[in-house]
C-alpha cells in the first residue's frame, strides 16, 4: 500500500492525543484505540497509583496475553477441523 493510500486519524487514548497511520479503515483504527483506552482505564481503576508508563506496559501485557489465548484457541479449533476432514 502506498503512502497516499494509508489512513491517517487522530485518536484520544487515556487523555492523550495520538496520530495513527495504517492500512486499516478509520473505523477499525478507532475501535483499536477505544479498546486500548478502555483497558487502560480498567487497569487504572484497580490500581490508581500506576504512572502512565507502567499503565501502558500493563495494558500491552494484557493485550498480548489475550492475543496468545485467542491464538491457542484458534490452533485447537484448526486441529479439530483437520481431524474432522480426515
Amino acid at each position: 500500500m502506498s503512502e497516499q493510500q494509508k489512513t491517517r486519524i487522530s485518536v484520544d487514548i487515556y487523555g492523550q492525543n495520538y496520530k495513527m497511520v495504517g492500512s486499516e479503515t478509520s473505523g477499525h483504527m478507532r475501535l483499536v484505540a477505544s479498546m486500548v483506552d478502555d483497558k487502560m482505564r480498567e487497569i487504572h481503576s484497580h490500581n490508581g497509583k500506576l504512572d502512565i508508563a507502567k499503565l501502558a506496559v500493563l495494558t500491552a501485557v494484557n493485550a498480548v496475553n489475550d492475543y496468545i489465548k485467542v491464538k491457542e484457541q484458534l490452533e485447537l479449533l484448526e486441529e479439530e477441523l483437520k481431524k474432522l476432514k480426515d
